[in-house]
């Protein structure tokens, strides 16, 4: 068996990283060598000497993944990759064709059209990626073990309950994004040998991952500690736990498109050691969460400020600091217009926009318009960071027109002011890179959509779930609503703007489909295009993979 070095990991790493599985051949890694001992490498027992230097090795950098600098890379915060694949699947957002711009070769029409295929850029740079990121906890854990002995029973017990929760973690996105994959969790494995799994059996190793190390996760939340920056705790795994159970009608569900619906209430959960059903399981992790202290902000936007880390609302985080950290938020760069970044001392791109969607939920215009509208997009007139007026080139009052939006603007005279654009996280006027260093932790998973996910758990489960909907209303300053499923749809919508949950919420309501009509629409009935396809590239390479139907 040959393996193949991966230059493209940071220094730390590749101090360790010896070989990887032929595997990552097939998900598209292309900075690889046949060399098995590269001249930049450092012997094994000339890094592991210590306890705290195997943590560093094989804990510690595999969070520097978390978060990215370049397209494809990170969960959040770059272009291109899962996150885009979340959102411009979804009816929240879109990158509109500007003339010359945002044409891309037709990407970003085919996501809003729901028209991709199993060679489309989004799928492949994400799902090469998740399986990056596997690969390296594979590899970690198997370093853990053979160095043990530098270890106590604990310790080890510790740090593979760490690594195997961020690769549970990686998993979940896969499970959500793709369906039936491959669950590998060894790196001595030839590509012939990678079997692909059903998408219950992905939903079931997941679960059982994070069950098994809950208990050797950090018990405390990060704003209680001096260290644990940005470290998966027990918070971290009860969240996508929840997430599992509140989507395990979709996730068990081996046939999505036999029109044939799953009953939460019949999917049977062994939650550390008690049964219950999915909704059930769902309530007791978000409600295991509060009780560890997590509770909503005072203020909606203090969730997104600039010094943010100590937030008792955030779960997870990608840690943003310009000087220390790669780490990028590229999203509101992408976003704003050329003459509105300006006025900040940025560039920008002129591109993503909010949906009409968005702009009817949140009854923009209104009488009573949603008062988080306001923070989460720029429209209308836009104002620098001193409160005054931006210009537009001709010296006339710059601002966006939310209304012109659509998936093609090049003919029409809002070409490029079409559309509300992302706002969300307050401006660092000391970022550097046009804005995308900054000191703002980009969120990941907060209090906030856990009590949505309560909320919706309850009602499903024939309880209420008023209670937790109307916290998240009073906060932020809106009259409440009745917790109905249509009601609780709509504000997550809101709530949770630009947080990459949109798709994830259109198919577990049943309302996944393209708000494009016309000659080009993709016929979705029967709810093929509720995952994406397997990359076209491991379907040739391994005649055990079979795509995704309707593909």
């Amino acid at each position: 068996m040959y393996h193949f070095h991966q230059h493209i990991m940071n220094i730390t790493f590749s101090k360790w990283a010896k070989g990887f599985m032929p595997f990552l051949l097939c998900v598209g890694l292309t900075a690889c060598s046949l060399d098995e001992n590269p001249k930049d490498q450092i012997e094994e027992e000339k890094v592991y000497t210590s306890q705290d230097a195997l943590f560093q090795h094989t804990v510690a950098t595999l969070y520097s993944y978390v978060g990215g600098n370049t397209d494809g890379q990170g969960l959040q915060g770059t272009c291109r990759g899962v996150y885009d694949l979340q959102t411009f699947g979804s009816d929240e957002a879109l990158l509109p064709t500007r003339g010359v711009d945002w044409y891309d070769g037709g990407i970003w029409q085919n996501m809003y059209k729901h028209s991709w295929n199993a060679g489309h850029e989004l799928v492949n740079k994400s799902w090469n990626y998740l399986y990056k990121v596997i690969t390296l906890c594979n590899r970690s854990l198997e370093v853990i073990e053979n160095h043990k002995d530098l270890l106590t029973r604990m310790q080890k017990d510790r740090f593979t309950s760490e690594v195997r929760g961020l690769r549970a973690i990686y998993y979940f996105y896969l499970l959500d994004l793709f369906g039936n994959v491959p669950i590998v969790t060894s790196t001595d494995v030839s590509m012939n040998e990678v079997k692909q799994s059903m998408r219950s059996e992905v939903f079931r190793f997941v679960e059982k991952e994070l069950v098994e190390v809950v208990p050797y996760l950090l018990n405390q939340a990060h704003f209680y500690l001096s260290e644990g920056y940005g470290r998966i705790n027990i918070a971290v795994a009860l969240f996508v736990l929840a997430k599992l159970y509140l989507n395990a009608e979709i996730y068990a569900d081996d046939d999505w498109t036999d029109g044939k619906n799953l009953d939460g209430k019949n999917i049977q959960c062994n939650f550390l050691g008690e049964k219950m059903n999915a909704w059930e399981a769902c309530i007791k992790c978000c409600d295991l969460i509060g009780q560890l202290g997590y509770s909503l902000e005072k203020q909606y936007e203090d969730c997104f400020a600039i010094d943010n880390h100590n937030s008792h609302e955030i779960i997870w985080y990608i840690p943003m600091d310009k000087y220390r950290y790669a780490n990028q938020q590229q999203n509101m760069y992408r976003s704003y217009h050329y003459r509105h970044a300006a006025s900040f001392g940025f560039s920008g791109e002129n591109g993503t926009s909010a949906s009409l969607t968005v702009l009817k939920v949140n009854k923009y215009q209104q009488k009573d318009e949603d008062k988080r509208f306001r923070i989460n997009y720029w429209s209308d007139d836009v104002t620098d960071l001193n409160g005054w007026s931006v210009m537009d080139r001709v010296g006339n009052k710059f601002n966006y027109a939310p209304w012109e939006v659509d998936m093609d603007v090049s003919n029409s005279k809002f070409i490029e002011t079409a559309g509300a654009r992302m706002k969300k996280y307050e401006v660092d006027k000391n970022a550097l890179l046009d804005g995308k260093l900054m000191d703002n932790d980009i969120v990941l998973f907060r209090y906030a959509d856990v009590l949505l996910m309560m909320a919706e758990a309850k009602m499903r489960n024939g309880e209420s779930g008023q209670k937790e909907l109307d916290m998240v209303r009073t906060r932020a300053n809106m009259n409440l609503v009745e917790a109905t499923f249509d009601n609780l749809y709509d504000e997550r919508l809101i709530e949770l703007a630009w947080e990459g949950w949109r798709r994830n919420d259109m198919v577990r309501f049943r309302r996944y489909k393209s708000t494009y009509e016309g000659a080009f629409s993709v016929n979705e009935n029967d709810g093929h295009t509720t995952v994406f396809p397997i990359p076209g590239d491991m379907i040739t390479l391994n005649p055990n993979f079979k795509q995704n139907p309707g593909y």
